[in-house]
């Protein structure tokens, strides 16, 4: 596709900054701002607009400006203190390559879905590992959310195009604060993505209520830890 090889071209003329172990802590950082910027502003019209309500998935719970900065401190710090050691790791041990030919089409969708399935995978073990364990649950528990260790590997085991790889952050970043979001629109990715094997936030929301369940839709099917039935009662009912 042609579009990709000039976004491609683009890059590669940039290749003193792509090259710069810092650059995926501050791409990280741009991506993952860039995606929360507008559910940040529906939670602050949330209160003044009953049309932006009707979406949030339990509307009682209020943001504040004391919250939003505490959250974005706890941003700072992640990609100080987790992601740019890993970046420079990664850029110790692996030079960035700059092939001259960007990825078609197919090829990136194909590599995206295989590092996503990759990822679930990972994270439905790791996730449930912290469930299972009460010392890992406590000491570890809201750790996870802010390891972006398999984001970085999987890509370099699976061969990826380094492109690839930017588009497939980039997709992991938005999948995941949708996720955690709070709001559920008629365009929600899961609404989009065939045979419920994307829970959503509803779906997310649910695991954070009972903890033990709606890790990742696909495998808690496999591992008996899905609960789709009743999910706007049990909402309704925590909301009480």
């Amino acid at each position: 596709m042609i579009f990709l090889q000039i976004l491609w071209d683009w890059l590669r003329e940039r290749q003193s900054l792509i090259r710069s172990p810092f650059f995926p802590v501050f791409f990280s950082l741009i991506i993952y701002l860039s995606c929360c910027f507008p559910y940040v502003c529906l939670d602050l019209l949330c209160s003044k607009l009953a049309l932006v309500r009707r979406f949030k998935i339990q509307p009682q719970s209020q943001v504040t400006w004391a919250a939003t900065c505490g959250c974005l401190r706890k941003i700072l710090r992640n990609h100080a203190c987790f992601i740019f050691p890993l970046s420079v790791v990664h850029w110790y041990w692996k030079a960035v390559v700059s092939p001259p030919l960007a990825p078609d089409t197919l090829s990136v969708v194909r590599d995206v879905l295989a590092c996503l399935l990759l990822f679930d995978t990972q994270y439905f073990l790791w996730h449930l590992l912290h469930h299972k364990v009460s010392w890992l649950y406590l000491v570890f528990h809201k750790e996870h959310h802010r390891l972006f260790f398999f984001t970085t590997l999987n890509p370099s085991l699976l061969n990826c195009h380094p492109l690839t790889e930017m588009l497939f952050f980039i997709t992991n970043i938005y999948l995941s604060v949708e996720a955690h979001s709070g709001y559920e629109f008629p365009w929600s990715t899961h609404r989009l993505v065939p045979f419920g094997l994307y829970g959503g936030a509803q779906h997310h929301d649910l695991h954070h209520l009972k903890f033990k369940v709606n890790y990742f839709t696909h495998w808690d099917r496999l591992f008996g830890t899905l609960q789709r039935e009743h999910i706007d009662t049990e909402v309704k009912k925590h909301r009480l």
